[in-house]
């Protein structure tokens, strides 16, 4: 006898792919599912309510519909409950930078069947001052730029509102920065910008960290210290055509914990999404936090 199954989707109103969320609902009713629980949102910070009833709910899988931003905090709720409900990405975001570095293709069907099916992988996930996040979190530049690229310019200006903040921010101050590894000083100088990534493309599709992997059981950590418009373009330029880590602005290793004390604060970002500033901050990997349905083969973007 089949296992009655209860799908809760988690939708961010403002985003679209295909055919909307009417398509969306009109795919899954016609899938073989019992009951069909939907809570949709004006923005990503409402999100963890409807993903908490949702779980109350005893919900067998959560769809979570939108950007980068309703994802992290959609995961965060779910890893906080310790409860392995597998969830789908169905990316109708700007940058959908964790669907892509899964393989989840930016096409509604293709997602709703990927969202459906029973592969889901035990994915890592990193925890930032007790938040989780599946992408990335960032100081410096990087965090400055994301609260730059604000909801409004990202609707009106999509991906290249972060190259317009970015250029904004190329002649920022850089902070000094003190950087543990796992308990040991790594780093002790001044840094433009500090990245701690679960994957290996970040903003922009750049691949910052060549190595990572999303299921390894680690962090990677990469600070920059290229300064000004001609050192940037060179260390992009670097990333662009090959390892981050050959170019010389650009340092990076791996760690399970991270500790960095700032002489000044500043804005950080958690998976695209700005954050309040900070003057020191603690991050750890927390290894398979949570069930995410992916391809069974890797798309070729991912």
């Amino acid at each position: 006898m089949r296992t009655p199954r209860t799908i809760a989707v988690v939708a961010h109103q403002k985003k679209t792919l295909g055919g909307g969320l009417d398509e969306l609902r009109r795919r899954l009713t016609d899938a073989d599912i019992d009951d069909l629980l939907w809570y949709e949102v004006p923005k990503s910070k409402k999100a963890p309510k409807a993903v908490r009833e949702a779980l109350s709910s005893k919900a067998d899988r959560l769809i979570v519909w939108g950007g980068d931003g309703i994802v992290q905090r959609s995961l965060d709720v779910v890893a906080r409950s310790g409860k392995k409900v597998p969830v789908g990405i169905i990316p109708a975001g700007t940058g959908n930078l964790l669907a892509t570095n899964l393989g989840i293709p930016a096409d509604l069907p293709a997602a709703v069947d990927i969202a459906l099916s029973d592969h889901a992988a035990s994915i890592d996930l990193g925890k930032f001052e007790g938040e989780y996040f599946g992408v990335m979190a960032g100081v410096g530049f990087d965090g400055a730029m994301i609260s730059e690229a604000d909801r409004d310019l990202k609707d009106r200006l999509g991906k290249l509102a972060y190259v317009w903040a970015g250029v904004r921010h190329v002649n920022g101050a850089p902070a000094t920065a003190t950087i543990k590894i796992d308990g040991t000083t790594w780093f002790s100088d001044e840094a433009s910008c500090i990245l701690i990534g679960n994957v290996g493309k970040i903003t922009g599709g750049i691949r910052a960290f060549d190595d990572a992997k999303p299921d390894d059981g680690w962090l990677d950590v990469g600070v920059a210290t290229a300064q000004g418009a001609w050192q940037w373009a060179r260390a992009l330029g670097t990333m662009a055509v090959g390892r981050s880590d050959h170019s010389p602005f650009v340092r990076t290793t791996r760690a399970r914990r991270v500790d960095v004390k700032l002489k000044s604060k500043m804005e950080y970002e958690l998976d695209g999404g700005a954050r309040t500033k900070t003057k020191s901050f603690s991050a750890k990997v927390a290894p398979g936090a949570v069930k995410i349905c992916v391809p069974r083969e890797p798309s070729p973007s991912a």
